[in-house]
């Protein structure tokens, strides 16, 4: 394995990617966190340096590069917000592949040739089957979900010559927040349902429940939740992964369990959160079940999930919660 220690982070000041910072100092990592904080904090960047820019700038992340010298790249600095995409799509394919496309070009320039990169479960698609396994055709509804699909595309296409390897490494649905109350979900606007959840249940924002009529046990959406903790892991694992020199790879990172809406709501419930719903119809493309079979972490990589049971997810989602509304900026956290 590699001396070198540095890890550059784009997107080091969000929500995934300040849970990996802290994941790989852990591991004896320096993670160099850049970000040009359009969705991050700067108080989320607390285990190495920070390096405000954009991932446009190719000058810039080659500056970078050279100067910090890392082993590897996590790239998570990505629009993320599907409903978004299908209204502004040319952002989506600007910051996302693009985005990667400038990576790549600092990467190459810099002699760093090694990538963990941030997918998303949204290349599959819609699905009929109960479980989502790797060698699903890539379907994608959405320009969100069809821009990290292409950009799994291009980086098989560049490790295909033979001096890049990389891991991609599709997400479900992270949730929860550091159990130390260091960091957590602080996404303006929000739209994920957990934080949306206890929001709710708090008088903000009444929560919108989208369809009641899916082909599920109570009618609701089901999604597969991993705790954003047990998702830092796996890039560590990934990262170690790679630096042994072993070949490129796509991984699902799941629990294997899902739980749908009204389940979410009921463990709130149970944790002094009551929330009383609006029922509205049904998103475009949204599929009834996604959840993940991660039988390929499991084995290549060790990874199982620690923190991913969902009253476990909502207790430290909740703490986080609490904490953010102290200390709205989270300067103290």
């Amino acid at each position: 394995m590699s001396e070198n220690k540095n890890v550059l982070v784009t997107g080091g000041a969000g929500y995934v990617g300040s849970h990996v910072c802290k994941a790989l100092s852990q591991n004896g990592f320096l993670p160099i966190a850049y970000d040009n904080l359009s969705n991050g904090h700067e108080w989320a960047v607390k285990w190495g340096p920070f390096v405000e820019g954009d991932i446009g700038d190719t000058p810039l992340l080659t500056e970078v590069i050279k100067s910090c010298r890392p082993c590897a790249v996590m790239h998570f600095a990505a629009s993320i917000e599907v409903g978004e995409s299908v209204k502004n799509p040319l952002k989506y394919y600007r910051n996302n592949v693009g985005g990667t496309l400038s990576l790549l070009a600092a990467m190459q320039a810099g002699r760093v040739d090694k990538m963990i990169f941030s997918s998303s479960c949204a290349v599959y698609g819609m699905t009929d089957g109960p479980f989502l396994v790797e060698s699903c055709l890539h379907r994608p509804v959405s320009p969100y979900g069809r821009t990290k699909s292409m950009v799994e595309q291009l980086l098989a296409d560049v490790a295909a010559e033979g001096k890049f390897s990389y891991v991609a490494l599709r997400y479900f649905n992270a949730s929860g927040a550091d159990p130390d109350g260091e960091i957590g979900e602080a996404h303006d606007p929000e739209s994920h349902l957990i934080p949306l959840a206890i929001a709710a249940a708090q008088g903000e924002a009444p929560l919108r429940i989208f369809g009641t009529d899916f082909n599920t046990p109570d009618g609701t959406a089901i999604r597969d939740y991993t705790h954003v903790c047990d998702l830092a892991e796996a890039h560590v694992l990934a990262l170690k992964y790679l630096l042994v020199g072993q070949s490129s790879e796509a991984f699902n990172i799941g629990s294997g369990t899902g739980h749908s809406v009204r389940e979410v709501i009921e463990g709130l419930r149970k944790l002094g959160y009551p929330i009383s719903p609006q029922i509205a119809g049904r998103r475009p493309g949204d599929p009834a079940r996604l959840v993940a079979d991660a039988t390929k972490i499991f084995t290549m990589l060790g990874w199982q999930p620690q923190m991913s049971d969902l009253m476990t997810i909502l207790a430290t989602a909740v703490a986080w919660y609490k904490k953010l509304k102290a200390s709205p900026a989270a300067k103290t956290a």
